[in-house]
């Protein structure tokens, strides 16, 4: 028999299904991602129109099928319409939905990553923090949640814990300055980064966006984040061409 339920979540995903209807993706706190149709959707009177559109956060009312999702009313906290006068927000706000679609699954508890896509669309909102910054502190937790980083607390060789490091990336290991050899290709992080790095993977989401760093350390956190997610992530994702013309 069919049933129905109530989710909390956000569309990470919308695309045209049919004449009038849509097929979304939701990111969920109680049955991770999912696929599901919205009827009618497309139509201009329809009380699905702007919730089943990207961004849209709030609860879905489901109808179970046999083998698919149907939506039947949507109740919308925050549709995030900043992003309708903000291009490089919204380009950003696209790439962190397109990132969490390709690390999240069906019936995993996902409720880490929809709270943190939620609070870090929210730090686009906000101008204290660069969005360049947002990015790799967002794609930094992102692996940090799904257990796919270095550790960055402790040398993998001796155990001491680190204040400053060397990533070695064919082995994904980070070094302390005695253990490491100079003949071997290394991303030096000096302590101010790596200090960023253990905070972003220890913090609460909540605290995430709360600091700058200077252009230095921005450039190493950018360049180990980034040699980290190429590795973890194994093709380009189509919002990141759009990024690179930003």
């Amino acid at each position: 028999m069919a049933q129905t339920s109530t989710v909390l979540g956000m569309v990470i995903a919308s695309t045209p299904a049919g004449e009038f209807d849509r097929r979304v993706v939701l990111l969920t706190r109680e049955k991770g991602r999912i696929s599901a149709f919205a009827k009618g959707a497309r139509r201009v009177n329809s009380p699905l129109l702007a919730a089943t559109d990207s961004f849209a956060f709030g609860s879905f009312e489901l109808f179970e099928g046999r083998n698919s999702y149907t939506i039947r009313q949507a109740d919308i906290q925050n549709f995030f319409g900043e992003f309708r006068s903000d291009l490089e927000g919204a380009w950003y706000g696209m790439y962190f939905l397109e990132l969490a679609d390709y690390f999240t699954r069906e019936n995993n508890d996902e409720r880490e990553m929809l709270k943190l896509v939620y609070q870090t669309l929210r730090a686009l909102s906000c101008p204290a923090v660069k969005n360049q910054l947002i990015r790799y502190i967002y794609e930094w937790k992102t692996m940090v949640i799904n257990g796919e980083y270095p550790d960055v607390f402790q040398c993998s060789c001796c155990g001491e814990k680190l204040t400053t490091a060397y990533f070695q990336g064919e082995t994904y290991q980070l070094l302390c300055p005695k253990c490491v050899s100079h003949k071997r290709a290394y991303i030096y992080l000096g302590q101010s980064a790596l200090y960023a790095l253990q905070y972003i993977a220890s913090s609460s989401i909540e605290k995430l966006y709360t600091f700058s760093v200077t252009e230095e350390v921005f450039l190493q956190l950018k360049t180990m984040i980034t040699f980290c997610k190429k590795k973890t992530v194994d093709r380009e994702l189509k919002t990141e061409e759009f990024l690179r013309c930003l």
